[in-house]
């Protein structure tokens, strides 16, 4: 069993999409991150910023164009067939639409004990036991194993899903903004099950949301990303209490304070015009169109991830003189 502290490790993480016109997308753009053994990370940024693409390139879903994804301290081997398959029963995701993301011919105990029997996991038996444990888990019923997922609300169709994922004993499971297509009477509950069952089983997560409050209140540590590139990496806590970089100021002061008078006398900040085309970049600091604090530096270079507080990283020029001043 490996020992390390890390279950995930990314370096220099690239995807990019070559399109019509010998145009290039950049996607994902030199990310690098760790993620520990049972915490979970929390990912953000707006529509468009490549946090689905991040995701779906760790979980191998798309092969990365460069860079390398450790799991378990083990480089991963796309081409191995016989590792990936193991690869893919350790590493699980969970999609954005409850629905399109289940096969609507299947009932819900097939769709389930689907990833059991391509791993070859349990007798018969064993996997029909094993669906109703995993439905109980997720807090649905036995009665529910024979119907199909047209049945069922977003939110039971959501519990369906993370019950299908968590049928092959995943140790990580990358989330992807799996509460956006609910309601948000139901949100908090499956965030609360995520949570239940990080404790229970142990889990790893990749959290990916652009409800920031909600990646405040399930997430250890958050990366804030914006077109392609991460910006940011703290803990929570910190992240929310002390932003260093701009978007991020930007991204929390458009969260709604639940308080009429504090909200209304609170400041909001607006970052000027529209996030740039990914296909289109600006020059120098990607951010510098939208940011009020640009200076000549920002126009002509990008900056780099760097350490600006002790476990406070930030791609800022700001940020930067601000630590070489303290």
């Amino acid at each position: 069993m490996d020992t390390s502290e890390y279950m995930v490790e990314i370096s220099h993480l690239c995807k990019y999409f070559e399109l019509k016109g010998g145009l290039t997308l950049k996607a994902v753009d030199n990310v690098t991150f760790k993620i520990k053994r049972g915490e979970i990370m929390g990912l953000v940024g707006e529509s468009g910023c490549g946090k689905t693409t991040l995701g779906r390139t760790i979980k191998l879903l798309y092969l990365p164009t460069s860079g390398t994804i450790k799991f378990n301290g083990e480089e991963v081997k796309p081409k191995d067939k016989i590792y990936m398959k193991e690869f893919t029963r350790n590493a699980q995701m969970i999609f954005q639409d409850p629905y399109s993301s289940l096969d609507p011919r299947m009932t819900v105990a097939e769709i389930i004990s689907e990833g059991m029997e391509i791993h070859n996991m349990y007798s018969a038996k064993e996997r029909r036991n094993r669906v109703i444990e995993l439905l109980r888990l997720v807090g649905l019923g036995h009665e529910h194993a024979n119907r199909f997922p047209s049945e069922f609300s977003g939110g039971q169709r959501q519990r369906v899903g993370i019950a299908r994922t968590l049928a092959v004993n995943p140790q990580f499971i990358v989330c992807d903004e799996p509460i956006s297509a609910l309601d948000v009477s139901i949100q908090a509950q499956i965030v609360n099950l995520f949570k239940d069952l990080r404790q229970r089983l142990n889990l790893t997560y990749l959290f990916i949301a652009h409800d920031l409050s909600m990646v405040k209140y399930i997430s250890d540590k958050v990366a804030v990303m914006y077109l392609g590139k991460i910006v940011e990496i703290s803990n929570s806590k910190e992240i929310y209490r002390n932003p260093l970089h701009p978007y991020t100021e930007f991204l929390l002061s458009s969260i709604p304070i639940p308080n009429p008078r504090t909200e209304a006398n609170r400041e909001h900040i607006v970052a000027g015009d529209e996030m740039p085309s990914p296909i289109n970049l600006p020059k120098g600091c990607s951010f510098q169109p939208r940011c009020r604090y640009a200076f000549d530096d920002c126009l002509n270079s990008s900056p780099e991830l760097i350490e600006i507080e002790p476990g406070h990283f930030a791609a800022c020029f700001k940020a930067e003189n601000r630590k070489s001043s303290t």
